[in-house]
């Protein structure tokens, strides 16, 4: 299925997105990737909506990619006897491992880990940044705290420690279990949340087997700080901005998520701006202007996805928010600057055969009238290089390899066919050709250009690059074996 756009559209699906006609809808509507949050939903539930989107992906000849959204550690407080009590600020109060109910002095957190990484100084931030705390002492199973600013905390709220790396694995035993059950289910990618060090996106890996790529959800501060170590270890990133925000001053967001999108993007790997991007929309059949404007921005800084959560997964107007963003982002890419932006923004990197042939292939498309770029890939890496590029034509990924296809459903501009295995380079120049007549992406007398590894099927290979008509019969009059 051709996009008319280039960036990218995830989609949560939730109570509201459970069901084949609402699946297919949002597909239909422009979802390109649909995500299986599993903080939500028994394995059953995520196995079904998994077999819903294969059905719809064998339909309409379609790839469409899986994203399975693993929960990570959860940190929250205990229970009170009253069910909540009211913090006022210049307060103490104490957070300890006693399991008895709280009160508004104290209540339980049961996370020794968290004791183990705190020191006086350090802040305590609960139910989602409303409450702060200031840590005035403490030890192994106890930290008294000032109430910097004051609230209702109640049973079981989250607890965010943005002021240190707590000694905490990215992946808790549930999210173990979950990662081999998706695998073996056969998802696409893998979101790895509470990701601290370039250590737990290995662990994560190493797990995986190459069964689905890893993609680093960046929602704490820690992550920032260690981000090229994280980058260079993971096979995509998500900006979450959601506990980026709450752990971070809210000033702060906007700038990171500039500088992780050039940075992924330079590293030609996709990145996902993520979370509130149309949060309104959950109740709401349009969306705010400030909404409109913050997803016309991601898609301005050269984001290869943006993606929705409870607005498609639990809102009353799924479809509308996923129509939404395919709007907005076919009016932005009309947008003369945006390609100027693109361009201006685009980072030289020239450190192989592959990075010369994408960068000439792009360079070739601009000053002539080449139609596409189709690019066979057997392991993804050539599209990525050329999506890196940002073209002012569409990108063919073509490949025989389906879990290849779906996977580059996330990433920029990528619109991928599945060919069968190739031998010689004519049979590659003639199938290029066919596929982007018979999907319309030029006429018989049009021309493109194809970029391909020989020996075929050999990942990382790129070494040819042709410009090619889309005339079969010149094709064969012209090319060489």
């Amino acid at each position: 299925m051709r996009r008319q756009r280039n960036v990218k559209i995830v989609a949560t699906l939730g109570p509201a997105s459970s069901d084949y006609e609402m699946i297919k809808s949002l597909h239909l509507a422009g979802a390109d990737v649909f995500r299986l949050n599993m903080s939500h939903g028994t394995h059953d539930e995520i196995a079904e909506r998994h077999a819903i989107i294969r059905r719809i992906e064998d339909e309409l000849s379609s790839p469409i990619g899986i994203l399975a959204d693993l929960q990570g550690p959860k940190l929250r407080v205990g229970v009170f006897a009253k069910g909540a009590e009211d913090l006022i600020e210049g307060a103490r109060f104490r957070l300890d491992l006693d399991d008895a109910e709280g009160d508004a002095t104290r209540v339980q957190l049961p996370h020794k880990e968290i004791f183990a990484a705190l020191k006086p100084g350090s802040h305590l931030l609960v139910n989602d940044g409303k409450i702060e705390l200031l840590v005035k002492d403490c030890g192994p199973d106890f930290a008294d705290c000032v109430v910097v600013t004051g609230g209702t905390i109640s049973n079981r709220k989250g607890v965010n420690v943005p002021d240190v790396v707590l000694p905490l694995a990215a992946l808790s035993e549930k999210d173990r279990a979950d990662l081999e059950f998706v695998c073996a289910l056969g998802v696409d990618w893998l979101a790895l949340s509470f990701v601290q060090r370039p250590q737990d996106v290995w662990d994560a890996r190493e797990l995986a087997q190459g069964r689905a790529a890893v993609l680093s959800k960046i929602e704490k501060p820690a992550a920032v700080e260690a981000f090229d170590d994280i980058l260079e270890a993971s096979d995509g990133i998500m900006v979450a901005r959601g506990d980026l925000g709450v752990e971070l001053p809210v000033q702060n967001v906007p700038p990171i998520q500039k500088r992780l999108i050039h940075k992924t993007r330079a590293a030609a790997k996709p990145v996902i701006v993520a979370t509130q991007m149309l949060e309104s929309m959950i109740e709401s059949p349009v969306p705010t202007r400030a909404e409109v404007s913050d997803v016309a921005n991601a898609i301005y800084d050269g984001t290869d996805a943006i993606m929705l959560s409870a607005e498609s997964a639990a809102g009353d107007y799924p479809v509308e928010a996923v129509s939404t963003m395919h709007n907005v982002a076919l009016e932005v890419e009309s947008d003369p600057s945006y390609g100027e932006i693109l361009n201006a923004t685009r980072s030289v990197n020239r450190n192989s055969i592959a990075d010369g042939i994408v960068s000439a292939a792009r360079e070739i498309a601009e000053a002539t009238d080449i139609k596409a770029i189709c690019c066979f890939t057997s392991s993804g890496t050539t599209a990525t290089l050329t999506a890196r590029e940002r073209p002012n034509v569409p990108i063919i990924a073509m490949t025989s390899q389906r879990s290849t296809a779906r996977r580059l459903c996330l990433s920029w501009g990528t619109n991928c066919v599945m060919t069968g295995e190739l031998e010689r380079f004519k049979q590659a120049v003639v199938s290029a050709a066919h596929a982007a007549r018979r999907d319309g992406y030029a006429t018989a007398t049009d021309q493109i250009v194809v970029t391909a590894g020989v020996p075929f099927n050999v990942p990382g290979s790129t070494n040819i690059l042709r410009v090619a008509p889309c005339d079969e019969r010149l094709i064969y009059n012209t090319e060489p074996e």
